[in-house]
């Protein structure tokens, strides 16, 4: 369970960093960082999603701050 949510979470910092290249790059690539953009937006649903599933059939076991 820990492992998908660290490749999620990286899959989402690494399509962050294709956007910020693809806009250093100038305006000629903007539709490839809009592209980036919007599958970052689609992992990070699918993280959160992925956490009220798990949270939902108990595969996450939520724990407070002692």
């Amino acid at each position: 369970m820990a492992i998908v949510i660290l490749v999620l979470l990286v899959a989402v910092i690494a399509s962050l960093g294709h956007a910020l290249t693809s806009m250093a790059s100038g305006p000629a690539r903007s539709q490839r960082m809009a592209r980036a953009l919007t599958v970052r937006i689609s992992l990070s649903v699918a993280l959160f999603a992925f956490l009220l599933v798990g949270y939902h059939f108990g595969w996450i076991q939520p724990h407070g701050v002692h």
